[in-house]
Order: structure tokens, then sequence, then C-alpha cells
């Protein structure tokens, strides 16, 4: 069985989303992930609207596994998306 696509939004400074990118790595779940606090201008606009669109409080961190949106760092329910 293939992994799902696993993509993360997160802030640098954020305990939830160190915690999000310690699971994955611990599962050895391969990701991309975006600090959103490190892009500046234009970029960093462009992604807070795409952000919004899957999350429209804009939390961190807002994580894509395959189709699933999840939104904040729930242990057991990434667990579960990444069929672990």
């Amino acid at each position: 069985m293939s992994q799902p696509k696993v993509k993360l939004y997160s802030l640098s400074t954020c305990g939830h989303c160190r915690s999000t990118k310690r699971l994955l790595g611990e599962c050895s779940v391969k990701y991309e992930f975006v600090d959103v606090d490190k892009l500046l201008g234009d970029e960093r606009k462009a992604i807070l609207e795409d952000i919004k669109k899957l999350n429209p409080s804009c939390s961190f961190p807002t994580i894509i596994i395959g189709e699933k949106i999840i939104v904040g760092f729930k242990e057991e329910e990434i667990k579960k998306a990444l069929g672990i």
C-alpha cells in the first residue's frame, strides 16, 4: 500500500507544528511542508489564501493527508489518515 501524499502548513515557532513534524518523522512519513511565517510578500499572501480554502480559520498546523484535512496536532487522527 502506498503512502498518501502529505503536505503540512506550519509556523516555525509553533509547538504543535513541531510535534506534527516529529510524529511524521518518527513514523518515517515523507512529507512536504511550508513554514508560512518564513515566507514574505506575495508568496506568503498566496499561501495564506490557499490555507483559508482548506481551513477557514487559517490556524496551524494544517495537514493534508491524501484527501483528508486535519487542523491541529491530532495524533490519532493523523495516524488513522496515514493508515498507521
